[in-house]
């Protein structure tokens, strides 16, 4: 049989651009690690960062020790017997209650989730927002982007449907969008006014789109810029007149310093203002303090969505099967960290104040040559 040319594909995905895999992406595992040297005969490193799409990690950012311990005593239980000692004793608890819980790690875990790591989920939803959460609400994912796909693959209903998306636009969204046939409705939020948006909707409207859904990402990506109470607020009261359901996209919540900045979720906003507007929230391993995307953790949470969508987007979840239980436990390691007082605490707190710290001299650096 000849090999299928293009034509004989689904046409739907040929046209789909992401800046994540462009040409450099693919370019940068073609160049060896060699010596080069410049134009005075000094031998330089020529390195290309085979993670260059991963920039916590790909920067040298070291792991959190916790997390690698947990995952190392779950995928080979038998090593706290053969290294005695070397693990606190607070990780060698966890790790025997989610082996309690999973079984072997290679094995299916249930399509929403290993149950009680949903419920660690929903103790620290509820802890950050002062709401009850339901672990009946939480799906766990392959990193937010899965749950993220699958969301605006039921929100493009026709090929008129759109979704709004804020500028500068995130390629995972785009593509997203063009896998599923749908229409990026781009905006641009100004914190002062937010008729940037019903500007763009009037604009897709007169051009035939219905828009059909809002993402906000909340922190912004990349800069870490923090919305306020009263944008998320109008933001909300936008959702509900225009019949749009929120995505909230809040991977980068790991990147706010509690001592400095309070994170904000729309799902609080959403409860303080006893709205009913349709909300979907999703986080992530791969940012921020966690900096694990390669093990692909993440979950969303429903709110205000009615039980026959919950029960087909369960049923769409179920058709894929469970997400990886390696990245499951390391949403748990996120969600329920060292407890001040374990044996782990101590460790893990210098281990966080050490990136966010990191984090905090990047951004004046960058704030600094900006306003140069």
């Amino acid at each position: 049989m000849r090999q299928p040319p293009l034509d004989f594909l689904n046409p739907q995905f040929l046209d789909i651009q992401c800046a994540l895999c462009g040409g450099f992406v693919r370019k940068e595992g073609t160049y060896p690690d060699q010596p080069k040297s410049d134009s005075e005969g000094n031998c330089a490193s020529l390195h290309f960062n085979k993670n260059i799409i991963s920039p916590d990690e790909g920067l040298h950012q070291p792991p959190i020790t916790f997390t690698r311990q947990v995952a190392a005593l779950t995928e080979w239980p038998a090593l706290s017997d053969l290294a005695p000692g070397v693990f606190p004793a607070d990780v060698v608890a966890r790790a025997k209650e989610l082996y309690n819980e999973i079984g072997s790690i290679g094995a299916y875990a249930h399509n929403q989730g290993v149950p009680s790591i949903r419920r660690s989920v929903a103790k620290f939803i509820e802890d950050r927002d002062g709401y009850a959460a339901s672990p009946d609400d939480i799906f766990l994912t392959a990193g937010a982007s899965g749950g993220i796909s699958l969301l605006i693959n039921l929100a493009i209903t026709d090929p008129t449907a759109g979704i709004l998306i804020p500028i500068p636009k995130h390629p995972l969204y785009v593509a997203t969008l063009e896998k599923h046939h749908g229409r990026a409705i781009p905006y641009l939020l100004d914190e002062s006014d937010t008729q940037s948006i019903s500007s763009a909707m009037a604009a897709a409207r007169k051009a035939g789109t219905k828009p059909k859904a809002l993402v906000v990402i909340n922190p912004g990506s990349r800069t870490g810029a923090l919305l306020t109470s009263s944008t998320m607020e109008a933001l909300v009261r936008i959702c509900e007149q225009n019949d749009l359901v929120l995505l909230a996209d809040e991977v980068y919540q790991n990147y706010v310093h509690p001592g400095r900045h309070q994170f904000t979720s729309f799902k609080k906003v959403v409860r303080d203002l006893n709205s009913p507007v349709p909300l979907v929230s999703f986080h992530s391993i791969s940012k921020g303090v966690s900096g694990e995307c390669g093990r692909r953790g993440g979950y969303f949470e429903l709110c205000n969505i009615s039980p026959d969508v919950a029960a087909l987007i369960f049923r769409l979840v179920s058709a894929g099967l469970d997400p990886p239980v390696s990245g499951q436990i390391a949403v748990d390691s996120m969600v329920r960290p060292p407890k001040e007082g374990e044996p782990s605490y101590a460790l893990w707190k210098a281990e966080s104040d050490a990136i966010h710290k990191a984090l905090y001299e990047r951004t004046k650096i960058m704030g600094e040559r900006l306003n140069e």
